[in-house]
């Protein structure tokens, strides 16, 4: 099956594509991929809609700009399928499928006996509609429904893609976003994964709000500064790591506060050390040690964070393209995969992965009117 994935992430810098032809078990191709940019009004809109729902939370109609950042996702993922679709040589109509996640503005995992909510903006109809291509989305609703954290989603797709790869197991992948998120491929062949705590986000936020600037790239502020231990000490008492897994996260789910006194060097070095701690945290109570951890996501392009977390850890640190991964399309692929899943009805979750009581069908398939 022809599929492409899109990913757009909690950084609102575009849309991740990617065209593979797949069975959901197995890769026969990698095809091309690419990031298209928003354009500086997109993004307003898409922001301002991140905005509106760390407000609403569930609580009340869902806010107006909604409507209109589903407007803005429907025309720039069809924008990117377009795209790769020419990158490849094919047309649009030679598109079997598409897996399209849209983009989360508010995620509440389950929570003393509360059930999980959450809402990834993005029109599947509207998108079959505008491409005259069926598209899979909707992937986490049934996860959540059966009890489930609805995230990670990645794994299954980290097994396939280790397994085209020969890679010795038990294995690590860890996924560094707004979020950081880690795979563990057991030696046995299960799987088990949960949010690790903060990946780039808290450290993206800090740069932004003191510099104007969108990261720390290469972590060359944090490498200039000096870890507040008081402040990350209150960083790490948060909640969150104390829960054994499968366990999952908001992006907003840490704030700046510990950092707030702090010069610009100083607290980019603290949050990039809070995020190497808590994803040694992680691993402490992973029931097996990974050989080595396979890094993809933005994070792995932030050479002091790689250190920092190969250092916290004790384990071998690579980036996804050491073992002849895509690291910046990884997610995309993975959403190529689970809508394939999804046409053939295979499992997208795990109890290891989200917490189901059994692997967890979902996804649903809009075909163009």
């Amino acid at each position: 099956m022809i599929a492409i994935g899109l990913m757009s992430g909690t950084s609102l810098d575009g849309v991740d594509a990617a065209l593979l032809e797949t069975d959901g078990e197995t890769i026969a191709r990698f095809g091309p991929g690419c990031e298209t940019p928003f354009e500086p009004d997109e993004r307003a809109v898409l922001k301002a809609a991140v905005d509106a729902a760390l407000v609403w939370r569930f609580d009340g109609d869902e806010p107006a700009i909604f409507r209109e950042a589903e407007r803005v996702l429907t025309a720039t993922h069809a924008r990117a399928v377009e795209r790769v679709a020419v990158m490849a040589g094919i047309a649009v109509a030679d598109i079997e499928l598409v897996g399209f996640h849209g983009q989360t503005v508010v995620h509440h995992p389950p929570k003393d006996g509360r059930d999980g909510q959450t809402r990834q903006l993005g029109d599947g109809q509207a998108l079959a509609d505008r491409l005259g291509v069926p598209v899979a989305y909707d992937f986490r609703t049934a996860d959540m429904a059966a009890g489930g954290q609805g995230a990670p989603l990645a794994p299954i797709y980290h097994q396939v893609l280790a397994r085209w790869a020969g890679l010795e197991q038990p294995l690590g992948v860890l996924n560094i976003g707004g979020v950081a998120n880690l795979t563990l491929l057991r030696s046995d062949g299960a799987l088990d994964a949960f949010d690790t705590g903060p990946g780039n986000g808290l450290i993206d936020a800090w740069v932004e709000d003191r510099t104007g600037a969108p990261m720390d790239r290469d972590g060359a502020l944090a490498s200039q500064g000096r870890v507040l231990e008081a402040g990350l000490a209150e960083l790490l008492a948060h909640p969150h790591f104390a829960l054994e897994g499968p366990k999952s996260l908001d992006r907003w789910d840490f704030s700046l506060d510990a950092a707030r006194n702090l010069g610009v060097e100083d607290g980019a070095a603290t949050l990039s050390q809070f995020t190497a701690e808590s994803i040694a945290l992680g691993l402490k109570a992973c029931s097996e040690r990974p050989r080595r951890l396979i890094v993809c996501g933005g994070g792995r392009k932030n050479a002091d964070l790689l250190r920092r977390i190969s250092a916290a850890t004790g384990i071998s640190v690579c980036s996804a393209e050491a073992v002849g991964w895509r690291g910046d399309l990884i997610e995309a692929e993975a959403f190529a995969v689970l809508a394939a899943r999804t046409q053939r009805g295979l499992p997208l979750s795990f109890p290891g992965t989200t917490g189901v009581d059994q692997p967890q069908t979902g996804g649903r398939i809009a075909h163009p009117s």
